[in-house]
């Protein structure tokens, strides 16, 4: 039987979901910084969100949690590179930046991606994936250009563009070694918890408890941060993988920056400068040429 073809206004609606739901994540963590500190927060995020993806994928999905060493030692890699080091700066970043300054710079990922396939692996990318990756990093330095004039924190967009260099690092191992005998959900369900154990003891060595205010004003913004703009997202990007075409699953790379900076003016009524803005869009630009690139370079591949 042939398998029913995927509703494309179904995966498009998925697609700007996922980019809504992450683009808002920057705006609940500068909530969350307003009432814990953020080693802290970064942990407490890998602990609530492992808690809930781990009974996701074991008591809904029915997944078993992989006990191969080799399986869990590759895992742990991904684990320091994505939820550990991307996201302890994610969140340091966060909160020395705006919510939409951050959005943008985090969303250097792919361009970092990218160039390390290209030192690492020695994949070249296409002219036009090329063409992107000179324009995103421009627009990477253009948008850091303020931080020089006290605007923005210089700290803060390096921990963000580092944050991003991990994430890639993460990314291009899980294309190196064979992760085949596990679910991407279950990957992120298994990494969280061991994120979790590192990052909260050195959260509490750091930076103690002392200056974290144990309430709905944290509680709240910590949930949407842990769950609906983490859990969740990954659970749906693995099915818009699965469902979308090469150029609609890319399509979340670029829409979520738009996102962060939408809910940063939204919300917290937050403004980007004149080099922020040029520098923003250049970063959208240079990324939306490299996936679009990449999608392209995939779906001829795939044509017989």
């Amino acid at each position: 039987m042939t398998a029913p073809t995927p509703n494309p206004r179904v995966t498009l609606a998925l697609v700007v979901l996922v980019a809504l739901l992450i683009g808002a994540n920057f705006t609940a963590l500068k909530f969350a910084l307003d009432h814990t500190t953020p080693l802290l927060l970064a942990g407490l995020r890998t602990v609530v969100g492992g808690t809930f993806l781990l009974g996701f994928v074991t008591l809904v999905r029915g997944e078993r949690i992989p006990t191969d060493r080799a399986m869990l030692g590759k895992i742990f890699v991904v684990s320091l590179a994505i939820t550990t080091i991307s996201s302890g700066l994610l969140v340091f970043g966060v909160s020395r930046v705006s919510a939409g300054v951050a959005s943008l710079l985090s969303s250097t990922m792919p361009l970092f991606t990218a160039l390390l396939v290209l030192l690492l692996m020695g994949t070249r990318p296409t002219r036009l994936g090329g063409l992107g990756l000179v324009v995103g990093f421009f627009g990477t330095a253009v948008l850091a250009w303020p931080s020089l004039s006290g605007e923005t924190t210089a700290v803060g967009i390096v921990a963000l563009a580092v944050s991003a260099l991990a994430w890639a690092f993460g990314t291009v191992f899980m294309q190196w070694r064979d992760f085949s005998d596990v679910s991407p959900v279950m990957i992120v369900a298994v990494q969280l918890p061991m994120s979790a154990a590192v990052l909260i003891p050195i959260a509490l060595i750091v930076e103690g408890v002392d200056d974290t205010d144990w309430s709905m004003g944290l509680f709240v913004p910590l949930a949407y941060a842990a769950i609906p703009a983490n859990a969740v997202t990954f659970a749906l990007m693995a099915t818009i993988v699965k469902r979308a075409a090469a150029t609609q699953a890319a399509a979340t790379a670029y829409l979520i920056p738009i996102s962060g900076v939408f809910f940063g003016w939204l919300i917290r009524d937050e403004r980007l400068g004149t080099a922020e803005l040029v520098g923003g869009v250049l970063v959208v630009a240079g990324v939306y040429l490299l996936v679009t690139a990449n999608a392209r370079a995939k779906m001829a591949a795939s044509k017989p």
